[in-house]
């Protein structure tokens, strides 16, 4: 059976599994979604689901119109409220799940009920093993270009040996468009997920090293970005 969990859009970030989530909780439907965590019973995980928005935005008129189906978790490890009742959060991303459903009128924060995504594809160790030394190359190269042309001083990246993690870790940090991470949250196999991270990191790259420029979001030109 399909699980319940709540829903938080965002329109610019995908998160992923162990990467960090920092949230400044102010709209009031968020409130009440913080408020419901912090009375959850003891030992009860206080998480939510954490979609990318495709059409609308996160506040105003014409909010998350429509949302990605496949999202991932946030597992709150802080939760500090301020006197006004605003909240600073740190989460950090769980487990992928597909959206099966929202229902926008049981609670004032959306709901989803959510299908969990099995861990990866079986595969070759050894595979997903190269492929992560030859994304992680690709990545100190990229890495290196982008702190070169901000002015900054390139340092040794200490990167996981971990596979899967690697993958999920430089799809959160590499420039990358909403599009292009969102299509590698759903990917389930680690081996294809490390195989278009080289070929989007080998773009990337070839952009930087060009045109001397790193991307620009699309909702940063558009609209002030919102702290929810």
């Amino acid at each position: 059976m399909p699980d319940t969990i709540p829903l938080f859009p965002l329109g610019s970030t995908v998160l992923f599994p162990g990467v960090l989530l920092p949230l400044h909780i102010f709209e009031p439907r968020y409130r009440s979604l913080v408020r419901d965590l912090l009375d959850l019973p003891e030992g009860e995980p206080r998480r939510f689901g954490v979609v990318a928005i495709r059409q609308g935005w996160e506040v105003g008129e014409g909010k998350a119109e429509a949302l990605h189906t496949v999202g991932c978790t946030a597992l709150v490890r802080r939760i500090n409220p301020h006197p006004d009742g605003r909240y600073d959060v740190i989460g950090v991303g769980a487990e992928r799940f597909e959206l099966l459903h929202v229902d926008d009128s049981t609670q004032p924060y959306l709901t989803g009920s959510v299908r969990w995504l099995d861990g990866d594809d079986e595969e070759s160790p050894e595979e997903a093993e190269l492929l992560a030394a030859r994304v992680g190359k690709l990545f100190t190269g990229y890495a290196g270009d982008v702190c070169g042309l901000q002015g900054g001083e390139t340092e040794a990246l200490d990167l996981p040996d971990d596979p899967t993690v690697l993958s999920y870790l430089v799809a959160s940090a590499a420039l990358l468009s909403l599009e292009d991470r969102q299509e590698l949250l759903t990917e389930s196999s680690t081996v294809r997920r490390l195989q278009l991270q080289a070929r989007l990191l080998r773009r990337e790259s070839t952009i930087v090293r060009r045109l001397h420029a790193v991307p620009v979001p699309l909702i940063e030109l558009s609209v002030p970005r919102s702290a929810n």
